[in-house]
């Protein structure tokens, strides 16, 4: 059983307190290392939008301040990306003293199984999504209509997107850690996948311009982490439907 259940409130949140000051330690420490690299990071996050664009053209900003504010939030979003290991270990490590030994040994691996595809989500956008969006979005431009994308708008939106399918990506560890907790099933996952697969089609038309090859490029990465979800809750509810399956037999007897 856990030992420290019985703690005050107070206790718990002077924790987490201290928690949450490393967590905003390594954001700050990564914002210092990353403002360093601000301006070619950002050249980085263009390369989609440059390649879906003519040679010539080049994206702007229209207020005075906006391209350094821009360079600072560039800084921000890589320096919260660079913490991502230092954020979710933290928040482990506080919600350990209440779980038992043997889902204690399993901070680290989910440690760095989360920030593993919280990276596969973002890159997954990047490489795959942003060419075939962008290149969407610029089809509509012609002889009387221009695209000028300013900085401003393009980060904005290329970081939701960015955090956007990083966060679907843990959606395997966010099921079977459900499925640990017996909260969900083998058998309820199974029941549930056409209504999830409607769910991942919606959530891929909100967040993707409306062409079907982008939509499939997103809700279909969805489906198939929903199935390897399904598996982790297989293997992580073994003992449990053991359990049940003998404590049956027990009562049948």
């Amino acid at each position: 059983m856990p030992e420290d259940e019985k703690l005050p409130l107070t206790v718990h949140l002077e924790e987490l307190r201290r928690r949450l000051i490393i967590c905003f330690c390594a954001v700050g420490i990564g914002f210092v290392i990353s403002y360093i690299f601000s301006k070619r990071l950002f050249e980085i996050l263009m390369q989609p939008l440059l390649a879906a664009m003519p040679a010539e053209e080049k994206l702007i900003y229209t207020g005075l301040p906006e391209a350094f504010f821009t360079y600072l939030k560039v800084a921000f979003l890589a320096g919260v990306l660079l913490s991502v290991p230092v954020i979710v270990y933290q928040l482990w490590m506080f919600i350990a003293p209440g779980l038992y030994d043997k889902e204690k040994r399993l901070v680290l691996p989910i440690v760095f199984l989360s920030s593993l595809f919280f990276l596969g989500g973002a890159l997954f956008g990047y490489f795959i999504v942003f060419p075939f969006g962008f290149k969407f979005f610029m089809g509509f431009a012609s002889d009387y209509v221009k695209p000028l994308p300013a900085m401003k708008e393009y980060l904005g939106f290329s970081s939701k997107l960015l955090f956007a399918f990083g966060i679907v990506f843990e959606m395997p560890l966010f099921v079977t850690f459900l499925a640990k907790l017996g909260i969900v099933n083998v058998k309820f996952l199974k029941a549930k996948r056409k209504y999830a697969i409607l769910l991942f089609f919606v959530f891929a038309s909100i967040l993707t311009p409306p062409d079907v090859i982008t939509q499939i490029l997103m809700a279909g990465p969805l489906i198939l982490l929903y199935e390897v979800g399904i598996l982790g809750a297989r293997v992580f509810g073994k003992k449990e439907e053991k359990a049940d399956a003998a404590e049956t037999q027990e009562t049948a007897g």
